[in-house]
């Protein structure tokens, strides 16, 4: 299955600069302080997949020394036009060999595994990223909940893709980002919550927590469907305690 990676793309990483909290993608982060807290003791982080570094942002302003790094160039070098000061590498697709191992008490993951499109691949990206952490470090996956491929939302619509409701573990879906100006469809890949725990398994992960947050009616947007349907899930994830 060919699958390309849609964020590689100027016109894209200029759209996703300016996209910071809104609506649905609220969601996504309004959890993370109090999830990362509960679980995270020291304040070396890496932002896997930190796209233009909205997240790695995000972990500065929580005080955590945050490392952005990413694939794509043109999200990389946006994320250090928006941010001078800040730490963002590129890396070859997989290849951390500029990252310290075994140094960083928090992975953070945001959104990263929704395009990386086999099992074989989540695998080995958990592993290596996983090697970047210490012994008691965590790794904090935000995914794409399935549902949000076949309902419409505050800020994502996919009501074009009715075929996304025939979509299993593995296959390409469509959405489009209502927030931004580049109204392009993005392709994901849908990847069940149970597939993901077997993904995890494989990869030598513990499943610590899982969160799927729901919206509150007296937050400040029009919710569509998002007070009775999570959008996405949060995984917290720590090495494999088996033999210990």
């Amino acid at each position: 299955m060919e699958f390309k990676n849609v964020y590689d793309d100027a016109r894209r990483a200029e759209a996703y600069a300016k996209l910071e909290f809104p609506g649905t993608y609220y969601l996504a982060y309004r959890d993370l302080p109090e999830i990362i807290f509960k679980h995270v003791k020291g304040r070396r982080a890496i932002d896997f997949g930190c796209g233009t570094g909205r997240s790695t942002r995000f972990l500065q302003k929580l005080g955590f020394d945050a490392v952005g790094v990413d694939i794509a160039d043109d999200m990389i070098e946006k994320a250090r036009q928006i941010d001078p000061k800040g730490n963002y590498i590129l890396i070859k697709d997989g290849v951390f060999s500029q990252v310290e191992e075994g140094a960083y008490d928090l992975i953070l993951s945001v959104f990263t595994f929704d395009n990386i499109p086999t099992e074989k691949r989540k695998v080995e990206l958990l592993q290596r990223v996983g090697s970047l952490m210490k012994s008691e470090g965590k790794i904090v996956n935000l995914v794409s909940s399935p549902d949000i491929y076949v309902n419409e939302w505050e800020s994502l619509s996919t009501k074009d893709f009715p075929e996304n409701k025939n979509a299993k573990c593995g296959d390409k879906v469509k959405i489009i980002v209502t927030a931004i100006d580049d109204k392009r469809p993005v392709e994901d890949i849908i990847w069940p919550d149970e597939d993901y725990r077997e993904t995890y398994r494989k990869a030598g992960l513990r499943l610590i927590q899982t969160h799927k947050p729901l919206a509150r009616e007296n937050e400040p947007f029009e919710w569509v469907n998002e007070t009775r349907i999570a959008p996405w899930v949060i995984y917290v994830l720590g090495k494999s305690q088996v033999g210990r």
